[in-house]
């Protein structure tokens, strides 16, 4: 146990009265400490709370503390995080697994009563809501029925699990997006568990986990599959980080918003690259920074690669505690145990600064308005410059900055009729505009700013054309309550921006249909149409299929776009349109001031709101609470359900450890490039009438109208399966258009993916994947590896990996090879048409080189990333779940 490894550190403190004990890491009387990156400092005290011989031994907690000599060896460690959060459209899968581990359990002769959390987990339903209904008051309404009417299945499915399964806590739908709710209610900063205190800190089954960072909690995303293993009371494997501070010095301009900071803070780090690095922020600017501008910049940690993007706790996170209704004896035990364990954190006082691995530098002050896209969140694009990049991105060749139009198709313009009025659609025209996501819509300035500014336009006499989607999608209640108290709201639904819903909804791509002669227009015209939203990513597909180009913008420029109703506009030259006197209105003329925008969310942003909010979280609502759920330990599965089955990872699961074996003559299902994301792996928006997973729900008795998204059915193995490799923008070099088909090689028959892989499952034929760099970046997505393997994939070889994916594959018993420095399929001649051979060793040891034997006699080398002991062991029992259930036995 803990008290046998570091019992002699073990202290009592006293709080308001109150006794507690915690591990004081200072006692170690070791100089290495102080140094430590305050990120790391929570590692290591995890490891020295955890320390029992088995999962943690002194000797990793001897490594953490040699972080500076470590930090570059590829140095494992294990790491347990305090408790685990899970959003629905991975919660789902993950109950199905827990479920099914309990059958497999019962049958191999074990107690399934065994198999639950025995960490804390808070599920939050927030991605099931789509916008279907928008520009209405009753929009939100309208929404919501339809949401319970195509999920009941799955809500009732986490009712049961939320009975059967031991700490487990459920936030119904309809509270908000859950890296909100973690931010502004779930968080603790610091545990008190058997009055022992220790830092807060957590995994998310999403990669945007990383917005709580901005509160000083460690934590970032993993796969559902690594998420399940840490519910199971696994340690994370991981290797010591390498650490880059980044120094913010000034002041941002009053005219930016935190989302151009963001913005620009996401193209610097790509640049830089910081891929399973950990960033932390130091330096006197961060004092001038909100816990809403920091949780901003953490939440898009994702998008410029890094693990997680941290703030240490300070006063400022203090006082956003108890703005947010926190009460004042937890703020005390916060501020006061973190000052004991030096975790506290004073950006104005140099001589905190600790050691890192590099340092890089950005003055505030720099930073100008930005929008970032057409197809990628760190493709900055300065306002100013918007007109003329996205003209050239017309003529540019197709890629992430480029759609080849031709120059005679680029003054194109389709007339629509739309509520009996004539209006013209063209190449940049902006169809859709959605202020959303957690990542702005957690942060008052910038959506006080946005109410602000519509106030303005509104009484300037602007409005917004009609055909264009307009929603509002808070991430909480208390959005709503201080839109509402500080007077803005009638002015965002004058110009369309109604709430529609309280979910990520058109940040994950459940922005609904567009208006029919809209979708015609853009579709018969070969139109470039723009979607504008204040989300994360905007990765080619992902908001729209219609929408070949989507930029990322603060919530107030959301609102200029659409004012504008298109992106070809140079708002410091062109007006937005004329008020009443016939005068032009221009952007400046309705932007609001910082100044402005303060004394608002002074005044209507308080800890009564949280409080009121937050205390009827987990109630629910009428619907919700109308759900009537199974009591058995275990799930009665249903076999006509196309939401909730029992998947077949455990089937043929024996007791006894399988031979595993490695590639004999296999075929290559796809051919890929570079940034193959997981929406292209396992897309989460509308399933496509045309699709392998529609023919499959049509021979179940379904209609188009209740498909629904493939996010929704991630419960039912056999749509995800058909629903892998979906996306129609997927790029695959044995077809000559984008979409999920393939060749069949042994006859060269084009066909779509899903046929292929049973075609070659059909004759026991080994397939894999080649991809290029940076394969799986984007949201961490459990199936983006579990329908890889349903497929009957065995390998990738790829160029790079995107952190979180690279382990899901691991945790999928799928091999990431990768081609070694310097080198390429192309620069390998590979066509893909090969067959590919690697034999495995039985003593195989993380990292190891191996060769590659193509069926024409030439070979390559790649290195088998295996990054850990541990995912060696995982593979070895044929994944994660098949290592956690015979622990169990």
């Amino acid at each position: 146990m803990a008290e046998q490894g570091f019992s002699q550190i073990k202290e009592s403190i006293s709080i308001d009265g109150k006794d507690f004990s915690f591990f004081n890491l200072t006692a170690l009387n070791d100089s290495r400490y102080d140094k430590l990156p305050f990120s790391i400092r929570v590692l290591l005290e995890s490891a020295v709370r955890n320390c029992d011989g088995f999962q943690v031994k002194r000797a990793d907690v001897d490594n953490i503390l040699g972080w500076e000599e470590n930090q570059a060896k590829s140095v494992e460690i294990p790491f347990k995080p305090s408790r685990v959060i899970l959003q629905d459209f991975t919660g789902v899968p993950a109950v199905v697994d827990f479920a099914a581990m309990r059958d497999a359990v019962k049958r191999l002769e074990g107690d399934p009563n065994k198999i639950n959390p025995v960490c804390p987990v808070d599920l939050v339903i927030d991605h099931s809501i789509q916008v279907d209904v928008a520009r209405s008051v009753d929009a939100l309404e309208k929404n919501q029925e339809l949401e319970f009417e195509r999920n009941k299945e799955r809500f009732v499915f986490l009712k049961w699990g939320a009975k059967a399964l031991q700490n487990m806590m459920i936030v119904p739908p309809g509270s908000g997006i859950v890296h909100q709710v973690n931010l502004e209610y779930l968080a603790k900063v610091v545990f008190d568990s058997g009055n022992i205190l220790y830092p807060d800190s957590l995994v998310g089954t999403d990669s945007h986990t990383t917005m709580i960072n901005g509160l000083g909690v460690v934590g970032w995303g993993v796969g559902g599959i690594e998420a399940e293993a840490v519910m199971l009371g696994q340690a994370i494997s991981m290797v010591l980080p390498q650490v880059v501070g980044y120094k913010l010095t000034g002041v941002v301009n009053p005219l930016v918003t935190s989302t151009d900071v963001v913005l620009t803070i996401t193209k610097n780090l790509r640049q830089i690259g910081v891929v399973g690095k950990f960033v932390e922020f130091f330096g006197s600017g961060v004092e001038h920074l909100s816990i809403a501008d920091r949780a901003t910049i953490s939440n898009m940690c994702p998008e410029y690669g890094a693990t997680i993007g941290f703030f240490p706790v300070d006063g400022k996170s203090l006082e956003y505690l108890r703005q947010t209704g926190r009460h004042d004896d937890k703020i005390q035990q916060i501020e006061k145990y973190l000052n004991a364990v030096h975790m506290f954190r004073n950006y104005g006082d140099p001589s905190q600064d600790p050691v890192f691995s590099q340092i890089v530098e950005l003055d505030l002050s720099t930073i100008v308005s930005c929008c970032s896209g057409p197809k990628r969140p760190h493709d900055k694009v300065a306002v100013t410059d918007m007109k003329t990049d996205f003209q050239a991105c017309l003529n540019n060749k197709v890629g992430f900055k480029g759609f080849a139009i031709p120059s005679d198709r680029q003054s194109v313009k389709a007339p629509i009729v739309f509520d009996n009025q004539e209006y013209l659609l063209s190449h940049g025209s902006v169809v859709i505009a959605a202020i959303t996501s957690c990542t702005n819509t957690s942060n008052p300035s910038v959506m006080l700013g946005a109410g602000l500014l519509a106030k303005k336009a509104v009484e300037a006499g602007l409005s917004v054309n009609p055909y264009i989607k307009t929603s509002l999608s808070p991430g909480s209640g208390v959005v709503t309550y201080y839109l509402r108290e500080s007077g803005v709201t009638p002015f965002l639904q004058k110009l369309g921006f109604d709430i529609v819903g309280y979910g990520c909804m058109t940040c994950i791509g459940n922005s609904g249909p567009l208006p029919e002669a809209v979708s015609e227009a853009i579709e018969k015209n070969d139109l470039v149409a723009c979607g504008v939203l204040s989300g994360n990513r905007n990765f080619e597909g992902r908001i729209h299929p219609l929408t070949r180009a989507n930029y990322l913008a603060s919530p107030p420029l959301v609102i200029a776009y659409a004012l504008a109703g298109t992106v070809l506009i140079d708002f410091e030259t062109q007006a937005l349109g004329t008020n009443s006197e016939g005068k032009d209105v221009f952007l400046r003329d309705i932007w609001p001031t910082r100044e402005e925008i303060q004394e608002v969310e002074k005044q209507f942003v308080v800890p009564a709101m949280f409080t009121d909010v937050y205390s009827r979280i987990t109630a629910g609502n009428k619907r919700w609470n109308a759900l009537e759920a199974p009591s058995d330990i275990l799930y009665p599965w249903d076999s006509k359900s196309t939401y909730i089955k029992s998947p077949p990872f455990f089937e043929t699961m024996t007791k006894e450890l399988p031979t595993q074996t490695g590639l004999k003559d296999a075929c290559v299902l796809l051919n890929l490039g570079d940034s193959v994301t997981t929406d292209h792996i396992s897309p989460a928006g509308s399933i496509a009438r045309n699709s392998s997973a529609a023919r499959y729900l049509a021979t179940r008795g379904l209609t188009p109208r209740q498909f629904n998204s493939y996010g929704s059915r991630r419960g039912n193995d056999a749509v995800m399966t058909r629903g892998t490799f979906a996306n129609i923008r997927l790029v695959n070099k044995f077809v000559s258009k984008a979409g999920p088909r393939t060749v069949y090689l042994p006859n060269g028959e084009e066909m779509d993916i899903f046929d292929a892989a049973e075609r070659y499952r059909s004759e026991g034929q080994q397939v894999i994947v080649l991809a290029g760099k940076d394969y799986g970046s984007g949201s961490s997505r459990d199936w983006a590896a579990k329908g890889p393997w349903m497929l009957g994939i065995k390998a990738v070889i790829a160029e790079s990996y995107e952190r979180i994916h690279r382990s899901n594959l691991v945790g999928m018993g799928i091999i990431p090879f990768q081609y070694l420095p310097g080198q390429t399929a192309e620069s390998l001649g590979l066509t893909g048409k090969e067959r590919f051979s690697v034999d495995l060793p039985g003593d195989i040891s993380a990292g190891q080189v191996m060769t590659v034997q193509l069926n024409d006699g030439r070979t390559f080398d790649v290195c088998c990333r295996f990054d850990t002991d541990v995912e060696l062991a995982y593979f070895r029992h044929g994944g994660i779940l098949n290592y956690m259930i015979r622990q169990m036995l």
